[in-house]
Protein backbone atom coordinates (compact mmCIF):
# COMPACT_ATOMS: atom_id res chain seq x y z
CA UNK A 1 0.00 0.00 0.00
CA UNK A 2 1.43 3.44 -0.59
CA UNK A 3 1.57 5.41 2.35
CA UNK A 4 2.37 8.80 1.69
CA UNK A 5 1.84 9.84 5.19
CA UNK A 6 5.31 11.22 5.08
CA UNK A 7 4.44 13.40 2.25
CA UNK A 8 1.61 15.46 3.91
CA UNK A 9 1.45 17.85 0.68
CA UNK A 10 1.75 15.11 -2.26
CA UNK A 11 -1.82 14.68 -2.65
CA UNK A 12 -1.77 19.08 -3.64
CA UNK A 13 -1.47 20.47 -6.94
CA UNK A 14 1.91 22.05 -7.55
CA UNK A 15 0.44 24.83 -9.24
CA UNK A 16 -1.36 27.95 -8.63
CA UNK A 17 -4.43 26.61 -9.70
CA UNK A 18 -5.46 29.88 -11.49
CA UNK A 19 -9.09 30.19 -12.98
CA UNK A 20 -7.47 31.07 -15.90
CA UNK A 21 -4.20 31.25 -18.02
CA UNK A 22 -3.47 35.46 -17.54
CA UNK A 23 -2.54 35.80 -21.20
CA UNK A 24 -6.01 34.37 -22.04
CA UNK A 25 -7.67 37.28 -19.86
CA UNK A 26 -5.41 39.60 -20.92
CA UNK A 27 -5.87 38.92 -24.91
CA UNK A 28 -9.66 38.57 -23.80
CA UNK A 29 -9.85 41.70 -22.23
CA UNK A 30 -8.47 43.55 -25.35
CA UNK A 31 -10.41 41.42 -28.30
CA UNK A 32 -14.20 42.27 -26.31
CA UNK A 33 -13.05 45.79 -25.90
CA UNK A 34 -12.36 46.74 -29.66
CA UNK A 35 -15.42 44.50 -30.28
CA UNK A 36 -17.21 46.73 -28.38
CA UNK A 37 -15.63 49.78 -29.78
CA UNK A 38 -16.51 48.41 -33.19
CA UNK A 39 -20.48 48.40 -32.20
CA UNK A 40 -20.36 51.32 -30.38
CA UNK A 41 -17.67 54.23 -30.27
CA UNK A 42 -16.92 54.92 -26.98
CA UNK A 43 -13.94 57.13 -27.65
CA UNK A 44 -11.72 59.27 -24.83
CA UNK A 45 -12.83 63.19 -24.16
CA UNK A 46 -11.20 65.80 -26.71
CA UNK A 47 -8.15 67.33 -26.09
CA UNK A 48 -6.81 63.42 -24.64
CA UNK A 49 -3.28 62.91 -26.57
CA UNK A 50 -3.84 58.85 -27.81
CA UNK A 51 -1.65 57.55 -30.56
CA UNK A 52 1.96 57.84 -29.13
CA UNK A 53 1.07 58.35 -25.79
CA UNK A 54 -0.78 55.01 -26.27
CA UNK A 55 2.49 53.56 -27.37
CA UNK A 56 4.59 54.10 -25.07
CA UNK A 57 2.81 53.27 -22.33
CA UNK A 58 2.20 49.92 -24.28
CA UNK A 59 5.61 49.37 -24.67
CA UNK A 60 6.29 50.45 -20.78
CA UNK A 61 4.29 47.60 -20.05
CA UNK A 62 6.04 45.33 -22.78
CA UNK A 63 9.46 45.87 -21.12
CA UNK A 64 8.24 45.70 -17.63
CA UNK A 65 6.76 42.34 -18.73
CA UNK A 66 9.53 40.95 -20.59
CA UNK A 67 11.75 42.36 -17.32
CA UNK A 68 10.00 40.46 -15.16
CA UNK A 69 9.83 37.18 -17.25
CA UNK A 70 14.04 37.16 -17.80
CA UNK A 71 13.72 37.56 -14.30
CA UNK A 72 11.93 34.61 -14.17
CA UNK A 73 13.55 32.54 -16.77
CA UNK A 74 17.46 33.59 -15.18
CA UNK A 75 16.17 31.95 -11.24
CA UNK A 76 14.78 29.26 -13.43
CA UNK A 77 11.32 29.09 -12.22
CA UNK A 78 8.60 28.44 -14.42
CA UNK A 79 6.63 32.11 -15.43
CA UNK A 80 3.56 29.68 -16.20
CA UNK A 81 0.60 29.57 -13.55
CA UNK A 82 0.16 25.85 -14.48
CA UNK A 83 3.51 24.66 -13.95
CA UNK A 84 5.54 24.56 -10.53
CA UNK A 85 7.31 27.52 -9.02
CA UNK A 86 10.53 26.37 -7.66
CA UNK A 87 12.11 29.54 -5.99
CA UNK A 88 10.96 32.66 -4.57
CA UNK A 89 12.21 35.86 -7.27
CA UNK A 90 13.14 38.69 -5.65
CA UNK A 91 15.48 40.09 -7.94
CA UNK A 92 14.87 42.53 -10.76
CA UNK A 93 11.25 44.14 -10.67
CA UNK A 94 10.47 41.59 -7.63
CA UNK A 95 12.93 43.86 -5.70
CA UNK A 96 9.44 46.53 -5.89
CA UNK A 97 6.22 44.55 -7.06
CA UNK A 98 5.31 41.01 -6.32
CA UNK A 99 3.37 41.43 -9.90
CA UNK A 100 5.20 43.12 -12.37
CA UNK A 101 3.97 40.94 -15.17
CA UNK A 102 0.34 41.68 -14.10
CA UNK A 103 1.52 44.94 -14.14
CA UNK A 104 2.36 45.08 -17.09
CA UNK A 105 -0.48 43.42 -18.49
CA UNK A 106 -2.45 46.34 -16.97
CA UNK A 107 -0.14 49.06 -18.80
CA UNK A 108 -0.39 47.16 -21.96
CA UNK A 109 -4.51 47.82 -22.18
CA UNK A 110 -4.42 50.86 -20.52
CA UNK A 111 -2.05 51.79 -23.42
CA UNK A 112 -4.18 50.22 -25.93
CA UNK A 113 -6.91 52.23 -24.80
CA UNK A 114 -5.00 55.53 -25.30
CA UNK A 115 -3.80 54.42 -28.35
CA UNK A 116 -7.20 52.86 -30.05
CA UNK A 117 -8.68 55.94 -28.06
CA UNK A 118 -11.25 53.85 -26.89
CA UNK A 119 -12.52 53.51 -23.23
CA UNK A 120 -13.94 50.09 -23.67
CA UNK A 121 -10.40 48.85 -23.04
CA UNK A 122 -10.35 51.13 -20.22
CA UNK A 123 -13.59 49.72 -18.63
CA UNK A 124 -12.30 46.53 -18.85
CA UNK A 125 -9.73 47.27 -16.97
CA UNK A 126 -12.05 46.49 -14.06
CA UNK A 127 -13.35 43.21 -14.83
CA UNK A 128 -9.67 41.98 -15.99
CA UNK A 129 -8.14 43.46 -12.59
CA UNK A 130 -11.14 41.58 -11.08
CA UNK A 131 -10.09 38.29 -12.88
CA UNK A 132 -6.30 38.74 -11.88
CA UNK A 133 -6.71 39.40 -8.50
CA UNK A 134 -9.07 36.91 -7.04
CA UNK A 135 -8.46 34.39 -9.89
CA UNK A 136 -4.64 34.29 -9.99
CA UNK A 137 -2.69 36.52 -7.70
CA UNK A 138 -5.16 35.34 -4.48
CA UNK A 139 -4.62 31.45 -6.02
CA UNK A 140 -0.46 32.11 -6.45
CA UNK A 141 -0.46 33.55 -2.77
CA UNK A 142 -1.99 30.87 -1.23
CA UNK A 143 0.22 28.01 -3.28
CA UNK A 144 3.26 30.07 -2.87
CA UNK A 145 2.22 30.33 1.06
CA UNK A 146 1.71 26.46 1.11
CA UNK A 147 5.12 25.24 -0.89
CA UNK A 148 7.60 27.62 0.68
CA UNK A 149 6.07 28.72 3.91
CA UNK A 150 8.05 31.38 6.13
CA UNK A 151 10.50 32.04 3.19
CA UNK A 152 7.04 33.44 1.02
CA UNK A 153 5.40 35.55 4.30
CA UNK A 154 8.70 37.38 4.62
CA UNK A 155 8.81 38.28 1.06
CA UNK A 156 5.56 39.44 1.36
CA UNK A 157 6.00 41.93 4.22
CA UNK A 158 9.21 43.39 2.30
CA UNK A 159 7.22 43.59 -1.29
CA UNK A 160 3.64 44.97 -1.75
CA UNK A 161 1.55 42.89 -3.69
CA UNK A 162 1.19 46.33 -6.38
CA UNK A 163 3.99 48.66 -5.55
Amino acid sequence: MGDNMDQPNSNLRDNSGAVIRPPIAWGLSVIAGLALDRLYSLPFPSGVPTGWLGGIVFLAGVALLVWAATTFRRAGTQIQTTEPTTTIVDAGPYRYTRNPIYIGMFLGLIGLAIAFDTLWLAVLLVPFYLVIRYGVVAREESYLERKFGDAYLGYKTRVGRWL
